[in-house]
């Protein structure tokens, strides 16, 4: 796994964006910018096996470098999911390719080059955006939420981890500070966290806990539940 030291040299030429510099050092850039990113990824395994049935039918949208689903795909052999990864950048889906190669996992996992705004999630089951909706311009993100409730059948499931803001200045400002913290004791420097926060000023916009909620239940599902916290990151669960 390739270490990220892309923000490692100023100024900021761009804003960020899914390129094949990102692809190649993404997982590192997961694991020590996500945090609590395995006990996420373990969770949402967790309620995948306990809600959904065998030979269920699982998205991943936004799937990168197809992570996710291979995790999933080794954890849970019993029970026969169709595990389908959709992303619209070519680097992380040649990552994820490679990857389900490499494990023996090709005829177990599948990637689809698609958009995901417009994207219809075929006989979906389960729906997994992981760090996805927030890249997803606001002006857009009822009518996808609303797309992927009506592709779910009665009981499909929707999970989604977010980074999110707090609408309480103080409480949202010391959150920030707790996870530039956090960033540090994984090895960033200063210039590269603020590079980042540079680039990522446009691209990532983060709705508060409570935006996140309203938008699930205004847009059909009944039974919306928050199952992980860690100050300025959440991951949610909804049952239509």
């Amino acid at each position: 796994m390739k270490q990220d030291n892309i923000f490692n040299s100023s100024p900021v030429q761009e804003d960020f964006t899914f390129n094949e510099k990102v692809a190649e050092v993404f997982d590192d850039m997961l694991d020590r910018s996500v945090p609590f990113y395995k006990t996420v990824i373990d969770s949402i395994i967790v309620l995948i096996k306990r809600l959904a049935l065998p030979g269920a039918t699982v998205y991943d949208l936004g799937c990168s470098t197809g992570s996710l689903l291979l995790e999933i795909s080794r954890r849970l052999p019993e029970m026969d999911l169709e595990l389908i990864g959709v992303d619209n950048a070519a680097p992380m889906l040649e990552k994820a390719r490679l990857k389900a190669e490499i494990y023996s996992k090709t005829d177990k996992v599948r990637f689809l080059e698609k958009d995901i705004t417009s994207f219809d999630p075929a006989n979906a089951d389960v729906i997994i955006c992981n760090y996805t909706l927030q890249f997803i311009r606001p002006i857009l993100r009822r009518d996808f939420i609303k797309r992927l409730y009506n592709a779910l059948p009665a009981g499909g499931i929707l999970i989604i981890s977010e980074k999110v803001i707090n609408h309480e200045p103080r409480l949202n400002r010391e959150f920030i500070e707790l996870y530039h913290e956090f960033k540090r004791q994984q090895g960033y420097t200063e210039l590269e966290i603020a590079a980042k926060r540079e680039a990522l000023e446009n691209i990532l916009i983060p709705f508060s806990i409570e935006e996140n909620h309203a938008l699930l239940r205004e847009n059909g599902f009944p039974s919306v539940e928050t199952f992980f916290q860690w100050f300025n990151f959440c991951s949610f669960i909804a049952i239509k």
